[in-house]
Protein backbone atom coordinates (compact mmCIF):
# COMPACT_ATOMS: atom_id res chain seq x y z
CA UNK A 1 0.00 0.00 0.00
CA UNK A 2 1.67 3.19 -1.11
CA UNK A 3 0.55 6.73 -1.34
CA UNK A 4 2.22 9.77 -2.77
CA UNK A 5 4.14 12.48 -1.01
CA UNK A 6 4.04 16.21 -1.27
CA UNK A 7 7.31 17.94 -1.96
CA UNK A 8 8.94 18.97 1.29
CA UNK A 9 11.83 21.24 2.01
CA UNK A 10 15.04 19.16 1.97
CA UNK A 11 16.43 21.35 4.74
CA UNK A 12 13.71 20.33 7.20
CA UNK A 13 16.30 19.62 9.88
CA UNK A 14 17.71 23.14 9.61
CA UNK A 15 14.21 24.57 9.43
CA UNK A 16 13.35 22.74 12.65
CA UNK A 17 16.08 24.57 14.55
CA UNK A 18 15.33 27.82 12.73
CA UNK A 19 11.72 27.58 13.84
CA UNK A 20 12.79 26.70 17.37
CA UNK A 21 14.88 29.89 17.43
CA UNK A 22 12.03 32.01 16.07
CA UNK A 23 9.26 30.24 17.97
CA UNK A 24 10.62 28.38 21.03
CA UNK A 25 7.03 27.70 22.15
CA UNK A 26 6.82 24.76 19.72
CA UNK A 27 10.06 23.24 20.99
CA UNK A 28 8.88 23.73 24.57
CA UNK A 29 5.72 21.73 23.83
CA UNK A 30 7.73 18.96 22.13
CA UNK A 31 10.36 18.55 24.84
CA UNK A 32 7.91 18.83 27.74
CA UNK A 33 5.76 16.05 26.29
CA UNK A 34 8.91 14.15 25.29
CA UNK A 35 9.94 13.69 28.93
CA UNK A 36 7.41 10.85 28.83
CA UNK A 37 9.72 9.24 26.29
CA UNK A 38 12.69 9.78 28.62
CA UNK A 39 10.85 7.91 31.39
CA UNK A 40 9.76 5.26 28.89
CA UNK A 41 13.40 4.55 28.01
CA UNK A 42 14.72 4.84 31.56
CA UNK A 43 12.13 2.72 33.37
CA UNK A 44 11.56 -0.11 30.91
CA UNK A 45 14.44 -0.77 28.55
CA UNK A 46 17.33 0.80 30.42
CA UNK A 47 17.58 0.77 34.17
CA UNK A 48 16.17 -2.71 34.78
CA UNK A 49 18.89 -4.35 32.67
CA UNK A 50 21.59 -3.13 35.06
CA UNK A 51 19.54 -3.24 38.25
CA UNK A 52 18.75 -6.90 37.60
CA UNK A 53 22.43 -7.81 38.07
CA UNK A 54 22.29 -6.49 41.64
CA UNK A 55 18.73 -7.59 42.41
CA UNK A 56 20.00 -11.15 41.78
CA UNK A 57 22.69 -10.56 44.41
CA UNK A 58 20.22 -9.27 47.02
CA UNK A 59 17.47 -11.83 46.44
CA UNK A 60 18.87 -15.36 46.08
CA UNK A 61 15.55 -16.69 44.76
CA UNK A 62 15.75 -14.23 41.84
CA UNK A 63 19.24 -15.47 41.02
CA UNK A 64 18.09 -19.10 41.05
CA UNK A 65 14.84 -18.70 39.10
CA UNK A 66 14.98 -17.47 35.52
CA UNK A 67 11.18 -17.03 35.41
CA UNK A 68 11.40 -14.59 38.33
CA UNK A 69 14.00 -12.48 36.48
CA UNK A 70 11.75 -12.48 33.41
CA UNK A 71 8.77 -11.52 35.58
CA UNK A 72 10.56 -8.51 37.08
CA UNK A 73 11.30 -7.31 33.56
CA UNK A 74 7.98 -8.32 32.03
CA UNK A 75 5.46 -7.10 34.62
CA UNK A 76 6.25 -3.53 33.61
CA UNK A 77 5.42 -4.52 30.04
CA UNK A 78 2.18 -6.21 31.16
CA UNK A 79 1.27 -2.96 32.94
CA UNK A 80 2.15 -1.04 29.77
CA UNK A 81 -0.29 -3.17 27.76
CA UNK A 82 -3.10 -2.12 30.09
CA UNK A 83 -1.85 1.47 30.17
CA UNK A 84 -1.74 1.70 26.37
CA UNK A 85 -5.19 0.11 25.96
CA UNK A 86 -6.80 2.41 28.53
CA UNK A 87 -4.69 5.33 27.30
CA UNK A 88 -6.38 5.36 23.90
CA UNK A 89 -9.77 5.84 25.54
CA UNK A 90 -8.44 8.40 28.06
CA UNK A 91 -6.82 10.38 25.23
CA UNK A 92 -10.04 10.62 23.24
CA UNK A 93 -12.22 11.27 26.27
CA UNK A 94 -10.14 13.60 28.45
CA UNK A 95 -7.37 14.79 26.15
CA UNK A 96 -3.65 14.29 25.59
CA UNK A 97 -2.54 16.57 28.44
CA UNK A 98 -4.59 14.80 31.14
CA UNK A 99 -3.28 11.44 29.90
CA UNK A 100 0.33 12.59 30.38
CA UNK A 101 -0.42 13.92 33.88
CA UNK A 102 -1.95 10.57 34.88
CA UNK A 103 1.07 8.75 33.39
CA UNK A 104 3.46 10.92 35.45
CA UNK A 105 1.54 10.16 38.65
CA UNK A 106 1.80 6.41 37.97
CA UNK A 107 5.51 6.76 37.15
CA UNK A 108 6.16 8.48 40.47
CA UNK A 109 4.22 5.96 42.57
CA UNK A 110 5.99 3.05 40.84
CA UNK A 111 9.45 4.57 41.42
CA UNK A 112 8.79 5.01 45.15
CA UNK A 113 7.43 1.46 45.57
CA UNK A 114 10.42 -0.09 43.73
CA UNK A 115 12.97 1.90 45.75
CA UNK A 116 11.38 0.73 49.00
CA UNK A 117 10.77 -2.90 47.97
CA UNK A 118 11.90 -5.50 50.51
CA UNK A 119 10.84 -8.53 48.47
CA UNK A 120 10.53 -9.56 44.81
CA UNK A 121 6.72 -9.34 45.10
CA UNK A 122 6.78 -5.67 46.10
CA UNK A 123 9.37 -4.96 43.42
CA UNK A 124 7.06 -6.52 40.83
CA UNK A 125 4.15 -4.40 42.12
CA UNK A 126 6.20 -1.24 41.58
CA UNK A 127 7.07 -2.43 38.08
CA UNK A 128 3.35 -2.77 37.32
CA UNK A 129 2.71 0.87 38.30
CA UNK A 130 5.64 2.01 36.17
CA UNK A 131 4.31 -0.06 33.29
CA UNK A 132 0.88 1.55 33.47
CA UNK A 133 2.52 4.98 33.19
CA UNK A 134 4.83 3.86 30.40
CA UNK A 135 1.93 2.44 28.39
CA UNK A 136 -0.05 5.68 28.54
CA UNK A 137 2.99 7.85 27.82
CA UNK A 138 4.24 5.68 24.94
CA UNK A 139 1.25 6.52 22.75
CA UNK A 140 0.37 9.94 24.18
CA UNK A 141 3.72 11.75 23.92
CA UNK A 142 4.23 11.30 20.14
CA UNK A 143 0.52 12.01 19.55
CA UNK A 144 0.64 15.28 21.49
CA UNK A 145 3.85 16.37 19.75
CA UNK A 146 2.47 15.43 16.32
CA UNK A 147 -0.73 17.42 16.80
CA UNK A 148 1.17 20.46 18.04
CA UNK A 149 3.80 20.50 15.24
CA UNK A 150 3.88 22.24 11.83
CA UNK A 151 3.75 19.67 9.01
CA UNK A 152 7.19 20.50 7.56
CA UNK A 153 9.03 19.60 10.75
CA UNK A 154 6.54 17.19 12.34
CA UNK A 155 8.75 14.17 11.72
CA UNK A 156 11.80 15.86 13.25
CA UNK A 157 9.88 16.98 16.33
CA UNK A 158 8.22 13.61 16.89
CA UNK A 159 11.70 12.11 16.53
CA UNK A 160 12.70 14.12 19.60
CA UNK A 161 10.43 11.77 21.53
CA UNK A 162 12.41 8.84 20.12
CA UNK A 163 15.65 10.63 21.00
CA UNK A 164 14.47 11.13 24.58
CA UNK A 165 13.51 7.42 24.81
CA UNK A 166 17.02 6.42 23.82
CA UNK A 167 18.42 9.26 25.92
CA UNK A 168 16.55 7.78 28.87
CA UNK A 169 18.15 4.41 28.21
CA UNK A 170 21.61 5.99 28.01
CA UNK A 171 20.96 7.97 31.21
CA UNK A 172 19.88 4.78 32.96
CA UNK A 173 23.21 3.09 32.18
CA UNK A 174 25.09 6.14 33.46
CA UNK A 175 23.01 6.04 36.65
CA UNK A 176 23.61 2.30 36.91
CA UNK A 177 27.38 2.79 36.71
CA UNK A 178 27.25 5.71 39.16
CA UNK A 179 25.54 3.62 41.84
CA UNK A 180 27.41 0.31 41.45
CA UNK A 181 29.49 1.11 44.55
CA UNK A 182 26.74 2.85 46.53
CA UNK A 183 24.80 1.14 49.33
CA UNK A 184 21.42 0.06 47.99
CA UNK A 185 22.66 0.04 44.33
CA UNK A 186 19.48 -1.03 42.49
CA UNK A 187 17.18 0.95 44.83
CA UNK A 188 18.82 4.19 43.70
CA UNK A 189 18.77 3.03 40.09
CA UNK A 190 15.02 2.39 40.12
CA UNK A 191 13.90 5.13 42.51
CA UNK A 192 15.55 8.09 40.81
CA UNK A 193 13.02 7.87 37.95
CA UNK A 194 10.57 9.73 40.20
CA UNK A 195 12.47 12.99 39.62
CA UNK A 196 11.81 13.47 35.85
CA UNK A 197 8.22 12.21 36.37
CA UNK A 198 7.64 15.00 38.87
CA UNK A 199 9.32 17.52 36.53
CA UNK A 200 7.06 16.61 33.60
CA UNK A 201 3.97 16.75 35.81
CA UNK A 202 4.82 20.35 36.75
CA UNK A 203 5.61 21.36 33.13
CA UNK A 204 2.48 19.77 31.65
CA UNK A 205 0.30 21.43 34.28
CA UNK A 206 1.15 24.79 32.64
CA UNK A 207 0.93 23.68 28.99
CA UNK A 208 -2.21 23.70 26.82
CA UNK A 209 -4.20 20.80 25.43
CA UNK A 210 -3.65 19.58 21.85
CA UNK A 211 -5.27 22.13 19.50
CA UNK A 212 -6.65 19.39 17.25
CA UNK A 213 -8.28 17.58 20.17
CA UNK A 214 -9.81 20.88 21.35
CA UNK A 215 -11.19 21.62 17.90
CA UNK A 216 -12.61 18.13 17.63
CA UNK A 217 -14.41 18.67 20.98
CA UNK A 218 -16.00 21.94 19.82
CA UNK A 219 -13.58 24.30 21.61
CA UNK A 220 -12.71 26.17 18.42
CA UNK A 221 -11.65 29.49 19.92
CA UNK A 222 -9.21 27.86 22.35
CA UNK A 223 -7.80 25.65 19.58
CA UNK A 224 -7.34 28.57 17.16
CA UNK A 225 -5.54 30.59 19.83
CA UNK A 226 -3.02 27.77 20.30
CA UNK A 227 -2.59 27.30 16.52
CA UNK A 228 -1.70 31.00 16.25
CA UNK A 229 1.14 30.36 18.71
CA UNK A 230 2.40 27.35 16.73
CA UNK A 231 2.12 28.42 13.07
CA UNK A 232 3.46 31.52 11.28
CA UNK A 233 0.73 34.06 10.56
CA UNK A 234 0.80 33.31 6.81
CA UNK A 235 0.14 29.57 7.39
CA UNK A 236 -2.31 29.47 10.28
CA UNK A 237 -5.34 30.29 8.10
CA UNK A 238 -4.79 27.27 5.84
CA UNK A 239 -4.20 25.01 8.84
CA UNK A 240 -7.45 26.10 10.50
CA UNK A 241 -9.39 25.60 7.26
CA UNK A 242 -7.99 22.08 6.71
CA UNK A 243 -8.76 21.17 10.32
CA UNK A 244 -12.31 22.51 9.97
CA UNK A 245 -12.93 20.54 6.77
CA UNK A 246 -11.55 17.35 8.30
CA UNK A 247 -13.81 17.56 11.37
CA UNK A 248 -16.86 18.49 9.29
CA UNK A 249 -16.29 15.49 7.00
CA UNK A 250 -16.10 13.17 9.99
CA UNK A 251 -19.25 14.60 11.56
CA UNK A 252 -21.16 14.28 8.26
CA UNK A 253 -20.00 10.69 7.96
CA UNK A 254 -21.10 9.64 11.42
CA UNK A 255 -23.89 12.09 12.17
CA UNK A 256 -22.33 12.57 15.59
CA UNK A 257 -18.92 13.47 16.91
CA UNK A 258 -18.88 10.95 19.75
CA UNK A 259 -19.76 7.43 18.63
CA UNK A 260 -16.75 5.20 17.93
CA UNK A 261 -16.76 1.40 17.78
CA UNK A 262 -14.49 -1.39 16.59
CA UNK A 263 -16.78 -2.26 13.66
CA UNK A 264 -16.50 1.31 12.43
CA UNK A 265 -12.70 1.12 12.55
CA UNK A 266 -12.66 -2.07 10.49
CA UNK A 267 -15.22 -0.85 7.93
CA UNK A 268 -13.57 2.53 7.29
CA UNK A 269 -11.05 1.88 4.53
CA UNK A 270 -8.55 4.58 5.46
CA UNK A 271 -8.56 3.57 9.13
CA UNK A 272 -8.18 -0.11 8.31
CA UNK A 273 -5.24 0.55 6.02
CA UNK A 274 -3.67 2.80 8.60
CA UNK A 275 -4.09 0.13 11.29
CA UNK A 276 -2.49 -2.55 9.11
CA UNK A 277 0.58 -0.37 8.60
CA UNK A 278 0.70 1.08 12.12
CA UNK A 279 0.01 -2.08 14.11
CA UNK A 280 2.25 -4.16 11.83
CA UNK A 281 5.18 -1.80 12.36
CA UNK A 282 4.73 -1.86 16.13
CA UNK A 283 4.65 -5.67 16.21
CA UNK A 284 7.71 -6.05 14.00
CA UNK A 285 9.58 -3.39 16.01
CA UNK A 286 9.50 -5.80 18.95
CA UNK A 287 9.88 -9.12 17.14
CA UNK A 288 13.16 -8.12 15.50
CA UNK A 289 14.51 -8.32 19.06
CA UNK A 290 15.32 -4.75 20.10
CA UNK A 291 14.14 -4.93 23.68
CA UNK A 292 15.93 -8.18 24.36
CA UNK A 293 19.06 -6.22 23.50
CA UNK A 294 18.05 -3.29 25.71
CA UNK A 295 16.55 -5.23 28.65
CA UNK A 296 19.22 -7.90 28.74
CA UNK A 297 22.25 -6.21 27.17
CA UNK A 298 24.46 -6.63 30.29
CA UNK A 299 23.35 -10.27 30.45
CA UNK A 300 24.06 -10.70 26.72
CA UNK A 301 27.53 -9.22 27.24
CA UNK A 302 28.07 -11.76 30.03
CA UNK A 303 26.83 -14.51 27.73
CA UNK A 304 29.55 -13.37 25.33
CA UNK A 305 32.17 -14.11 27.99
CA UNK A 306 32.59 -10.93 30.06
CA UNK A 307 32.29 -11.92 33.72
CA UNK A 308 32.27 -8.64 35.67
CA UNK A 309 28.97 -6.85 36.33
CA UNK A 310 30.73 -3.50 36.04
CA UNK A 311 32.39 -4.40 32.73
CA UNK A 312 29.06 -5.68 31.40
CA UNK A 313 27.38 -2.38 32.34
CA UNK A 314 30.20 -0.33 30.83
CA UNK A 315 30.01 -2.20 27.51
CA UNK A 316 26.21 -1.92 27.55
CA UNK A 317 26.62 1.83 27.96
CA UNK A 318 28.27 1.88 24.53
CA UNK A 319 25.25 0.25 22.87
CA UNK A 320 22.90 2.58 24.74
CA UNK A 321 24.91 5.63 23.64
CA UNK A 322 24.79 4.46 20.03
CA UNK A 323 21.02 4.06 20.38
CA UNK A 324 20.72 7.71 21.44
CA UNK A 325 23.04 8.77 18.60
CA UNK A 326 20.87 6.87 16.13
CA UNK A 327 17.84 8.86 17.27
CA UNK A 328 19.69 12.09 16.46
CA UNK A 329 20.41 10.68 13.00
CA UNK A 330 16.69 9.99 12.66
CA UNK A 331 15.83 13.62 13.50
CA UNK A 332 18.15 14.73 10.70
CA UNK A 333 16.97 12.30 8.00
CA UNK A 334 13.29 11.65 8.78
CA UNK A 335 11.99 14.69 6.83
CA UNK A 336 14.71 14.44 4.19
CA UNK A 337 14.66 10.83 3.05
CA UNK A 338 11.19 9.89 4.28
CA UNK A 339 9.88 7.26 6.67
CA UNK A 340 9.88 4.28 4.30
CA UNK A 341 13.46 4.54 3.01
CA UNK A 342 14.70 4.88 6.58
CA UNK A 343 12.79 1.73 7.59
CA UNK A 344 14.22 -0.32 4.71
CA UNK A 345 17.81 0.80 5.34
CA UNK A 346 17.32 0.05 9.03
CA UNK A 347 15.98 -3.48 8.51
CA UNK A 348 18.72 -4.43 6.03
CA UNK A 349 21.32 -3.52 8.65
CA UNK A 350 19.41 -5.30 11.42
CA UNK A 351 19.34 -8.53 9.38
CA UNK A 352 23.10 -8.32 8.82
CA UNK A 353 23.80 -7.60 12.51
CA UNK A 354 21.63 -10.46 13.77
CA UNK A 355 23.48 -12.80 11.42
CA UNK A 356 26.79 -11.70 12.97
CA UNK A 357 25.44 -12.17 16.52
CA UNK A 358 24.08 -15.62 15.72
CA UNK A 359 27.44 -16.71 14.27
CA UNK A 360 29.44 -15.29 17.19
CA UNK A 361 27.32 -16.97 19.86
CA UNK A 362 27.52 -20.25 17.96
CA UNK A 363 31.32 -20.01 18.08
CA UNK A 364 31.24 -19.03 21.75
CA UNK A 365 29.10 -22.02 22.73
CA UNK A 366 31.10 -24.58 20.70
CA UNK A 367 34.59 -23.36 21.70
CA UNK A 368 34.29 -22.83 25.45
CA UNK A 369 37.17 -23.82 27.80
CA UNK A 370 37.22 -27.41 29.02
CA UNK A 371 36.80 -28.39 32.66
CA UNK A 372 39.96 -29.63 34.37
CA UNK A 373 39.66 -32.19 37.15
CA UNK A 374 42.92 -30.88 38.56
CA UNK A 375 41.61 -27.31 38.66
CA UNK A 376 38.28 -28.44 40.12
CA UNK A 377 39.95 -30.55 42.82
CA UNK A 378 41.84 -27.43 43.89
CA UNK A 379 38.48 -26.37 45.36
CA UNK A 380 37.81 -29.83 46.81
CA UNK A 381 34.84 -28.93 48.98
CA UNK A 382 33.16 -26.83 46.33
CA UNK A 383 33.37 -28.95 43.16
CA UNK A 384 30.09 -29.14 41.24
CA UNK A 385 28.31 -32.38 42.31
CA UNK A 386 27.07 -33.03 38.77
CA UNK A 387 30.64 -32.89 37.43
CA UNK A 388 31.92 -35.29 40.09
CA UNK A 389 29.38 -37.93 39.05
CA UNK A 390 30.33 -38.08 35.33
CA UNK A 391 33.22 -39.78 33.59
CA UNK A 392 33.00 -37.92 30.26
CA UNK A 393 34.81 -34.66 29.60
CA UNK A 394 32.99 -31.39 30.22
CA UNK A 395 33.41 -27.89 28.90
CA UNK A 396 32.32 -24.59 30.44
CA UNK A 397 28.91 -24.61 28.70
CA UNK A 398 28.01 -28.02 30.16
CA UNK A 399 29.08 -26.81 33.58
CA UNK A 400 26.79 -23.76 33.43
CA UNK A 401 23.84 -25.90 32.35
CA UNK A 402 24.15 -28.15 35.42
CA UNK A 403 21.32 -27.91 37.92
CA UNK A 404 20.37 -29.09 41.43
CA UNK A 405 22.50 -27.32 42.47
CA UNK A 406 23.51 -24.84 39.77
CA UNK A 407 27.18 -24.54 38.95
CA UNK A 408 29.61 -21.86 37.80
CA UNK A 409 32.95 -21.73 35.99
CA UNK A 410 36.06 -20.49 37.78
CA UNK A 411 38.56 -19.57 35.06
CA UNK A 412 42.25 -20.38 35.11
CA UNK A 413 44.43 -17.84 36.88
CA UNK A 414 46.92 -17.98 33.97
CA UNK A 415 44.53 -17.37 31.07
CA UNK A 416 40.73 -17.34 31.14
CA UNK A 417 40.65 -19.49 27.96
CA UNK A 418 42.68 -22.29 29.60
CA UNK A 419 40.97 -25.24 31.37
CA UNK A 420 39.22 -24.14 34.56
CA UNK A 421 37.16 -25.44 37.46
CA UNK A 422 33.44 -26.33 37.60
CA UNK A 423 32.19 -25.38 41.06
CA UNK A 424 28.93 -25.12 42.94
CA UNK A 425 27.41 -21.68 42.36
CA UNK A 426 26.97 -19.56 45.49
CA UNK A 427 28.40 -16.35 46.91
CA UNK A 428 30.97 -18.08 49.12
CA UNK A 429 32.43 -20.06 46.21
CA UNK A 430 32.40 -16.96 44.00
CA UNK A 431 34.39 -15.06 46.65
CA UNK A 432 36.82 -17.97 46.98
CA UNK A 433 37.39 -17.92 43.20
CA UNK A 434 37.91 -14.15 43.17
CA UNK A 435 40.42 -14.31 46.04
CA UNK A 436 42.78 -16.25 43.77
CA UNK A 437 42.53 -13.60 41.07
CA UNK A 438 40.28 -15.74 38.88
CA UNK A 439 37.16 -14.72 36.96
CA UNK A 440 33.80 -16.24 37.89
CA UNK A 441 31.23 -17.08 35.18
CA UNK A 442 27.59 -18.10 35.62
CA UNK A 443 25.83 -16.68 32.52
CA UNK A 444 28.34 -17.23 29.75
CA UNK A 445 31.79 -18.67 29.17
CA UNK A 446 35.08 -16.88 28.46
CA UNK A 447 35.70 -16.59 24.73
CA UNK A 448 38.10 -14.93 22.31
CA UNK A 449 35.05 -14.02 20.21
CA UNK A 450 33.37 -11.95 22.95
CA UNK A 451 34.49 -8.59 21.52
CA UNK A 452 32.86 -9.48 18.17
CA UNK A 453 29.55 -9.95 20.01
CA UNK A 454 29.87 -6.42 21.41
CA UNK A 455 30.58 -5.13 17.88
CA UNK A 456 27.53 -7.05 16.64
CA UNK A 457 25.36 -5.48 19.33
CA UNK A 458 26.70 -2.03 18.41
CA UNK A 459 25.97 -2.60 14.70
CA UNK A 460 22.47 -3.80 15.54
CA UNK A 461 21.75 -0.61 17.49
CA UNK A 462 23.33 1.65 14.85
CA UNK A 463 21.01 0.24 12.17
CA UNK A 464 17.90 -0.22 14.31
CA UNK A 465 17.69 3.11 16.08
CA UNK A 466 17.29 5.64 13.19
CA UNK A 467 14.62 3.56 11.42
CA UNK A 468 12.77 0.83 13.27
CA UNK A 469 13.45 2.58 16.56
CA UNK A 470 11.65 5.86 15.84
CA UNK A 471 9.65 5.57 12.60
CA UNK A 472 6.86 3.24 13.90
CA UNK A 473 5.95 5.85 16.54
CA UNK A 474 6.07 8.67 13.99
CA UNK A 475 3.89 6.80 11.49
CA UNK A 476 1.35 5.96 14.19
CA UNK A 477 1.17 9.58 15.32
CA UNK A 478 0.20 10.85 11.86
CA UNK A 479 -1.46 8.05 9.86
CA UNK A 480 -4.95 7.95 11.43
CA UNK A 481 -7.90 10.32 10.83
CA UNK A 482 -8.36 12.83 13.67
CA UNK A 483 -11.57 11.23 14.90
CA UNK A 484 -9.90 7.82 15.42
CA UNK A 485 -6.40 8.97 16.32
CA UNK A 486 -6.52 8.30 20.05
CA UNK A 487 -8.18 4.89 19.90
CA UNK A 488 -6.08 3.71 16.93
CA UNK A 489 -2.89 4.93 18.59
CA UNK A 490 -3.93 2.99 21.68
CA UNK A 491 -4.52 -0.18 19.65
CA UNK A 492 -1.10 0.12 17.98
CA UNK A 493 0.68 0.85 21.28
CA UNK A 494 -1.10 -2.09 22.92
CA UNK A 495 0.05 -4.36 20.08
CA UNK A 496 3.59 -3.07 20.63
CA UNK A 497 3.54 -3.85 24.34
CA UNK A 498 1.95 -7.28 23.91
CA UNK A 499 4.70 -8.14 21.42
CA UNK A 500 7.26 -6.66 23.81
CA UNK A 501 5.93 -8.85 26.63
CA UNK A 502 6.10 -12.01 24.52
CA UNK A 503 9.70 -11.35 23.49
CA UNK A 504 10.94 -10.22 26.93
CA UNK A 505 9.21 -13.05 28.78
CA UNK A 506 10.59 -15.71 26.45
CA UNK A 507 14.14 -14.50 25.69
CA UNK A 508 16.05 -16.07 28.60
CA UNK A 509 13.94 -19.23 28.36
CA UNK A 510 14.72 -19.47 24.63
CA UNK A 511 18.45 -18.98 25.19
CA UNK A 512 18.41 -21.83 27.71
CA UNK A 513 16.28 -24.12 25.54
CA UNK A 514 17.78 -23.62 22.05
CA UNK A 515 20.84 -21.45 22.71
CA UNK A 516 21.63 -17.77 22.20
CA UNK A 517 22.77 -18.35 18.63
CA UNK A 518 19.47 -19.88 17.47
CA UNK A 519 17.50 -17.20 19.33
CA UNK A 520 19.21 -14.41 17.40
CA UNK A 521 18.81 -16.39 14.17
CA UNK A 522 15.04 -16.48 14.74
CA UNK A 523 15.04 -12.70 15.20
CA UNK A 524 16.94 -12.42 11.91
CA UNK A 525 14.34 -14.47 10.00
CA UNK A 526 11.55 -12.32 11.46
CA UNK A 527 13.45 -9.22 10.31
CA UNK A 528 13.34 -10.52 6.72
CA UNK A 529 9.54 -10.79 6.96
CA UNK A 530 9.45 -7.26 8.42
CA UNK A 531 11.36 -5.95 5.40
CA UNK A 532 8.80 -7.36 2.97
CA UNK A 533 5.96 -6.00 5.11
CA UNK A 534 7.41 -2.48 4.93
CA UNK A 535 7.88 -2.71 1.16
CA UNK A 536 4.28 -3.77 0.60
CA UNK A 537 2.11 -2.30 3.36
CA UNK A 538 3.68 0.89 4.76
CA UNK A 539 2.86 4.21 3.02
CA UNK A 540 5.15 7.22 2.86
CA UNK A 541 3.83 10.18 4.89
CA UNK A 542 6.79 12.55 4.57
CA UNK A 543 5.73 16.19 4.19
CA UNK A 544 2.00 15.51 4.31
CA UNK A 545 -0.16 17.67 6.58
CA UNK A 546 -1.98 15.39 9.03
CA UNK A 547 -5.34 16.06 7.34
CA UNK A 548 -3.86 15.03 3.95
CA UNK A 549 -2.72 11.61 5.18
CA UNK A 550 -6.31 10.33 5.14
CA UNK A 551 -6.65 11.38 1.49
CA UNK A 552 -3.38 9.65 0.61
CA UNK A 553 -4.60 6.36 2.15
CA UNK A 554 -7.56 6.36 -0.25
CA UNK A 555 -5.19 5.31 -3.05
CA UNK A 556 -3.97 1.73 -2.75
CA UNK A 557 -0.92 0.86 -4.85
CA UNK A 558 1.67 -1.86 -4.29
CA UNK A 559 4.93 -0.09 -5.05
CA UNK A 560 8.12 -2.06 -4.63
CA UNK A 561 10.23 0.72 -6.21
CA UNK A 562 10.14 2.61 -2.93
CA UNK A 563 12.81 5.11 -4.01
CA UNK A 564 10.45 6.67 -6.60
CA UNK A 565 7.94 9.32 -5.60
CA UNK A 566 4.29 9.04 -6.53
CA UNK A 567 2.06 12.03 -6.95
CA UNK A 568 -1.28 12.13 -5.22
CA UNK A 569 -4.12 14.38 -6.16
CA UNK A 570 -5.73 16.22 -3.31
CA UNK A 571 -9.41 15.40 -3.05
CA UNK A 572 -12.21 17.58 -1.79
CA UNK A 573 -13.41 16.44 1.66
CA UNK A 574 -16.80 15.50 0.19
CA UNK A 575 -15.08 13.16 -2.25
CA UNK A 576 -13.02 11.60 0.52
CA UNK A 577 -16.26 11.12 2.47
CA UNK A 578 -17.93 9.45 -0.50
CA UNK A 579 -15.12 6.88 -0.86
CA UNK A 580 -14.38 6.27 2.81
CA UNK A 581 -16.40 3.06 3.09
CA UNK A 582 -15.49 -0.24 1.48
Amino acid sequence: MEGGVLDSDPSAFNECFSLAWKNPYVLRLAFSAGIGGLLFGYDTAGVISGALLYIRDDFSEVDRKTWLQESIVSTAIAGAIIGAAVGGWVNDRFGRRISLLVADFLFFIGAVVMAAANSPKLLILGRVFVGLGVGMASMTSPLYISEASPAKIRGALVSTNGFLITGGQFLSYLINLAFTKAPGTWRWMLGIAGVPALLQFILMAYLPESPRWLYRKGKEEEAIAILHKIYPSNEVGNEIQELKESVEAEVREEGTSEKINLLKLIKTKTVRRGLIAGVGLQIFQQFVGINTVMYYSPTIVQLAGFASNRVALALSLITSGLNALGSIVSIYFIDRTGRKKLLIFSLCGVILSLGVLSAVFHQTSTHSPIISKVESSHFANSTCPAFQSVSTSWDCMKCLKASSPSCGFCASSINKLYPGACLESNNNVKDECHKEGRLWYTKGCPSKFGWIAVVGLALYIIFFSPGMGTVPWIVNSEIYPLRFRGICGGIAATANWISNLIVAQSFLTLTQAIGTSMTFLIFGVISVFALFFVLICVPETKGLPIEEVEKMLEKRVLQFKFWKKMSVKTKHPAEVQKNSDV
